[in-house]
């Protein structure tokens, strides 16, 4: 029986660029401040530059933070702005204070939906809703932060051993390493695209020709509108190339569910390609997709994921069931639901 829901859309899910270990530190620390003199390599330079230079250790993320927080001095004024230029002999004062950025790789016990682990890799399920990174409007309560409170090697590997992301609203599998040489081998492993991640898509519009389409076309920034992907012509944009395997698994009149393959693993891949097929995403807003059958975010699942184990060798083939939202959407919408 499925029970409507009222959830609200949830935002974009942003990445965070970088993590810096020198940062983190700085955020667990005690308030220091730093008094440094601008030298005849800084003269005439930026005050951001300036501060990369001086105080290399630290992101320039971090320290573009602490400018805007009024945490840096240029010769005992407060100085905010990133473009201002710095003399030779300058005095720059930095407080080296925790930001929200520093703070936000801590461990956070989660209820993890783990549906294999062992010495050297976990898979989870990701429910929609969870963000994989920190990143600005999301510093605490993401998948990185579960990751660091349940188990002690995650805070020994870089980004907790995430080697792959799925969107804040897209719900399914991930596989996360456990140590450095697993998380350089599964690296490997999805460049050379010998993981098989396979999704489930609810989309607008009745499907028509071939069942299966195989879709092979570029994927860049949207120029006109930043926020988005959208498949380019390379030889005028910036892109790369992209290609997702599309099944018809039913359709009705007004939607379908479709089955898609990976290939390549561009940003909003399917999201993309889908649209170039004229189907958008139920629920996709970013895509040009209208809520249907109570959902209320975008209508992907990565349902199955498989991979030859890097360390043991075992050949691993993992599901996870749609979620509640997506099992009911699909009902509302008259479609069927026939893994195979």
């Amino acid at each position: 029986m499925c029970v409507s829901s009222n959830a609200l859309p949830l935002d974009q899910d942003v990445l965070l660029e970088s993590e810096d270990a020198a940062e983190v530190e700085a955020g667990a620390s005690a308030v220091e401040v730093r008094e440094l003199k601008a030298g005849m390599a800084q003269h005439g330079t930026r005050l951001d530059k300036t501060l990369v230079d001086l105080v290399p250790e630290f992101s320039r993320s971090y320290l573009q933070q602490l400018l805007e927080q009024g945490a840096v001095q240029l010769n005992h004024k407060t100085a905010t702005k990133a473009s201002a230029k710095v003399k030779l002999a300058d005095v720059i004062s930095i407080e080296m204070r925790p930001t929200a950025q520093s703070q936000s790789f801590k461990p956070e016990v989660m209820a993890l939906d783990v549906v294999y682990e062992d010495a050297y890799l976990l898979v989870v399920n990701k429910p929609a809703g969870l963000v994989v990174h920190p990143a600005p409007g999301n510093w605490q309560g993401t998948l990185l932060n579960g990751l660091l409170a349940h188990h002690a090697g995650a805070a020994m590997v870089p980004r907790a051993g995430i080697v792959h992301r799925l969107d804040k609203d897209t719900s399914g599998l991930m596989v996360v390493a456990k140590d450095r040489s697993t998380m350089d081998a599964l690296v490997a492993l999805i460049a050379r695209r010998d993981v098989s991640r396979r999704y489930l898509a609810l989309a607008h519009k009745p499907w028509k020709g071939a069942e299966l389409q195989k879709v092979d076309a570029p994927i860049g920034r949207d120029p006109r509108n930043r926020l988005r992907m959208a498949v380019v012509d390379l030889a005028q944009h910036a892109g790369k190339e992209a290609r997702t395997d599309i099944t018809c698994w039913d359709t009705t009149s007004a939607h379908c569910l479709v089955h898609c393959k990976l290939h390549t693993g561009r940003t909003h891949q399917i999201r993309v390609h889908m649209l170039s097929l004229g189907h958008p995403l139920v629920a996709d807003a970013l895509y040009g997709g209208a809520p249907a059958g109570d959902m209320q975010r975008q209508a992907l699942h990565a349902f199955r994921l498989s991979f030859v184990h890097p360390v043991t060798a075992e050949v691993l083939e993992l599901a996870a069931e749609p979620p509640e939202d997506f099992l009911c959407a699909i009902e509302k919408l008259g479609l069927r639901y026939n893994p195979h």
